[in-house]
């Protein structure tokens, strides 16, 4: 690895140095700005206690009790230990900074006002703290402070004691409505109140919505959730009438509880019939069903301009003809006589959103004036653009070389032949630089590519498939054409066509199917290269063999990313990829036909690739605050050759290290196993492939700066990554390659370190370094463990060992 340019290590100096001192300021005394009688808010602390709390609910307990709306003080945030925000703030307000370095950095968003300590607040969110404790059945709770202020510094404990928590003996219902009261009791096993559990507010906000959303979509459109009210024990009060403080002054209804070791309480659901009848709620069906495709944003349904068009479901009321009736009249999911449902409502929003030629789609309801209990469904829909062009820009480099850089055009058309089939082009190229001995950049590798897509808004199959009317559906037919050049190497053609289907099972639940995917891959070898470094290795020369690559692909999605997650959420992907069995069987046919004299290898002079490969990739985002984020993946892949392959095909072969992945090490330099390659061939060709993978990744991401007037922000992370790649057998070309179990923990290589992120909302710029600490093959230390062999202070060490990696967008 060669030294990077001088002015690099310029900038780098200059800006740890500006960073170090700007926190060291930061670190000075906020107080001298105050006066002698006030103290700055400096920490606060919770301490929860109560009987038969468990962690969990303790844990909870005090983040509730710490919120802005309970706790009225808050600290003013800190940084690396400093309170850098209320320093900018006294350097823009009491300095009067005001030069281009500080306005560069003194957006309203970075700053805060230093929060002087008020003892009134204090006991103000004692009375809060209590209360809300007593809402979540902690009829029985204490709170106490104590405050300690030193050197116009102000800290405050709160100590919080919960006591006995109500439990919940008996449910009743009391439902006047007697079809109601039969459609509630049928579902009461999907109560979000259950018997023997402590009491919770919040149990009852959602199980009034849980209530409110069954009836309704059981045809009652008039049902309202003020109908819906919740009576404890036999006392006969609407406690549910008042959501914002449904237990203000009967506190001490409970105190004659107070001996019993678990107290109790009985809770009556009653639903009331409407208020202004005595006569039951009414089912409600649809009947007439107009549709405007394209209704303008500011719209009035009653434009003479648009053409009524009477189909055998729907009327359609439009201008010009946005898509083709049949197809529209087929994703309207209501019907004429169904009766009404909330969840249908929604259901035939979504799917019509799914066609992904609508900006806006709003579905309202009219009560028929001359027919009882009938509405009439009006659907107006806002379209979008029909075609989209963009294009992108992509960086990802190292510390010694230009990784890669790359752009990208992409076009779309939403609506083809006004049947929402939408066609995708997009065109990418490429290239790769490597810094040679000279300490000059030549290009290493260039890399061209298209993909043509074109997706049916449903399933098209020779026999007819029932889908729930929540699915997307989409059938996907697919072509592409990849080339990739190594510069005095080799050269790779993929040819590849496949045609499948994607749905969603459920809201975070999606399926991608391929049953026919089929990749012809052409290589081509440099000759210096074929002889001086694939010939000696019979595995590179088995990888790089011309092949044809068919067979079937599934793969299976988990996402909950959404609001009612907000606070943590997981991501799941899994990848089965078969390759070899009906090219094989359309060999078998050949050979029969033709009597053993020619088949589809033969023909074409190309070898079929037998294999599976199976993926799996698992993350998980804890949202800790609005601003600091845990994120954490797991990763594994496997690829098995069987029958007359007894290896992958270079392209589906696993590699390690690099920007996406164990960030300090370079990109396809790690593994396999515990075997580096320190030869002269490593310098002509670093890649390093491997037939399983495994990697762990922890990422600590918080944010940091608002700059120019908020539109950027800058923000940090601290990482872990763990993995490696293996073979499945031994090669003696690669001693120490291969997978044992037993040698597990040897060979995983362990690499941290921290980086700074752009986000310009849009998009957003990465720039990670990593150093390894474990490091799989032997340095010196038996146990691989690297961190005793650091010298930060030696340039040379730091040039040969620690990465930079800049990439566009999160690592996972």
């Amino acid at each position: 690895m060669q030294p990077p340019h001088s002015s690099h290590s310029f900038n780098l100096n200059y800006t740890t140095v500006l960073l170090i001192a700007l926190l060291t300021l930061a670190a000075c005394s906020n107080t001298k700005y105050l006066q002698k009688n006030q103290a700055l808010y400096v920490t606060s602390d919770v301490s929860v206690k109560g009987e038969g709390l468990v962690s969990a609910d303790r844990q909870d307990l005090r983040s509730s009790l710490s919120s802005k709306q309970l706790m009225l003080q808050q600290a003013n945030t800190k940084f690396v230990g400093t309170r850098i925000k209320t320093f900018l703030y006294n350097e823009k307000y009491n300095e009067k900074k005001s030069n281009w370095f500080w306005s560069l950095i003194l957006a309203p968003r970075n700053l805060e006002a230093p929060v002087v300590y008020d003892s009134l607040k204090t006991k103000e969110s004692l009375q809060r703290m209590v209360s809300y404790l007593n809402n979540q059945g902690y009829f029985y709770a204490t709170a106490t402070y104590t405050e300690k202020i030193k050197r116009q510094k102000a800290s405050v404990t709160y100590y919080v004691n919960t006591g006995k928590n109500f439990i919940v003996n008996n449910i009743y219902y009391d439902v006047k409505d007697s079809a109601i009261h039969k459609l509630v009791t049928g579902a009461a096993a999907f109560s979000l109140i259950k018997k023997n559990t402590p009491y919770k507010q919040d149990a009852l906000v959602s199980e009034r919505e849980r209530l409110m959303r069954l009836v309704k979509n059981a045809g009652y459109f008039k049902f309202s959730r003020d109908a819906i009210e919740f009576e404890i024990d036999t006392l006969h009060k609407a406690l549910f009438r008042n959501p914002l403080n449904p237990f203000e002054g009967i506190t001490n209804i409970f105190n004659e509880r107070k001996g019993l070791e678990k107290p109790t309480m009985d809770i009556t659901v009653r639903i009331k019939n409407p208020e202004d009848t005595l006569t039951a709620w009414e089912r409600y069906y649809i009947d007439s069903i107009y549709v405007y495709p394209d209704f303008p944003i500011n719209g009035n349904p009653a434009d003479t301009g648009f053409k009524t068009d009477n189909r055998k479901y729907i009327t359609i009321r439009s201008k010009q003809e946005i898509l083709q009736p049949k197809v529209l009249s087929r994703s309207v999911l209501l019907r004429s006589g169904d009766l009404y449902s909330q969840q249908q409502q929604t259901s035939a929003i979504n799917r019509l959103y799914d066609l992904n030629i609508w900006q806006f789609v709003t579905l309202q309801y009219k009560e028929k004036k001359d027919t009882a209990n009938k509405l009439d469904a009006f659907l107006y829909m806002t379209p979008k653009r029909k075609q989209e062009l963009g294009a992108n820009f992509e960086v990802s480099t190292s510390s010694d070389y230009l990784v890669g850089s790359g752009v990208s055009f992409n076009y779309r058309h939403l609506n083809v032949n006004r049947a929402a089939n939408q066609l995708g082009v997009s065109l990418n190229a490429g290239l790769e630089m490597i810094r040679n001995q000279d300490d000059a950049f030549v290009l290493q590798a260039k890399q061209l590519g298209g993909q043509v897509d074109l997706m049916f808004p449903r399933f098209i199959t020779p026999f007819r498939i029932r889908s729930s009317n929540r699915a997307t559906i989409r059938t996907r037919l697919s072509a592409g054409w990849d080339y990739l050049s190594r510069i005095d190497r080799f050269k790779i053609n993929n040819i590849n066509a496949s045609f499948g289907y994607e749905w969603n099972e459920t809201i975070y639940k999606r399926w991608i199917v391929k049953p026919i995917s089929l990749n012809y891959v052409g290589v081509s070898l440099n000759p210096d290269f074929r002889d001086t470094v694939v010939a000696q290795n019979p595995y590179l020369k088995r990888s790089f063999e011309p092949a044809f690559i068919g067979g079937e692909n599934i793969t299976y999605i988990f996402s909950n990313n959404d609001v009612l997650h907000k606070w943590h959420n997981s991501y799941f992907r899994a990848n089965i990829e078969e390759s070899g069995l009906w090219l094989n069987g359309i060999n078998s046919i050949m050979n029969g036909i033709t009597g053993n004299k020619s088949n589809l290898e033969s023909v074409t002079g190309l070898t079929i690739s037998n294999f599976v490969k199976l993926e799996a990739d698992y993350r998980h985002y804890w949202n800790i605050n609005l601003h600091n984020t845990l994120a954490s993946r797991v990763y594994g892949g496997v690829g098995i050759p069987y029958g007359k392959s007894d290896v992958l095909p270079y392209i589906r072969q696993f590699t390690s290290g690099g920007p996406l992945s164990i960030r300090a090490w370079r990109l396809r330099t790690l593994g396999p196993g515990s075997y580096k390659d320190s030869s002269a061939i490593a310098r002509i060709f670093p890649d390093q492939t491997g037939d399983m993978k495994l990697e762990g990744n922890v990422e600590f991401r918080f944010d940091m700066l608002r700059m120019f007037n908020g539109s950027v922000n800058l923000k940090g992370a601290t990482f872990l990554d763990i993995g490696n790649i293996w073979m499945l057998s031994k090669d003696d070309l690669r001693p120490g390659g291969e997978f044992r179990l037993n040698k597990l923990y040897h060979d995983l290589a362990v690499g941290t370190g921290a980086g700074l992120r752009l986000d310009f909302t849009f998009f957003l710029v990465r720039l990670d370094w990593g150093i390894p600490l474990k490091v799989p093959y032997y340095t010196g230390q038996k146990s691989g463990w690297y961190i005793g062999e650091w010298d930060l202070a030696d340039p040379k060490w730091r040039r040969e060992n620690i990465i930079w990696n800049v990439a566009i967008g999160y690592p996972f």
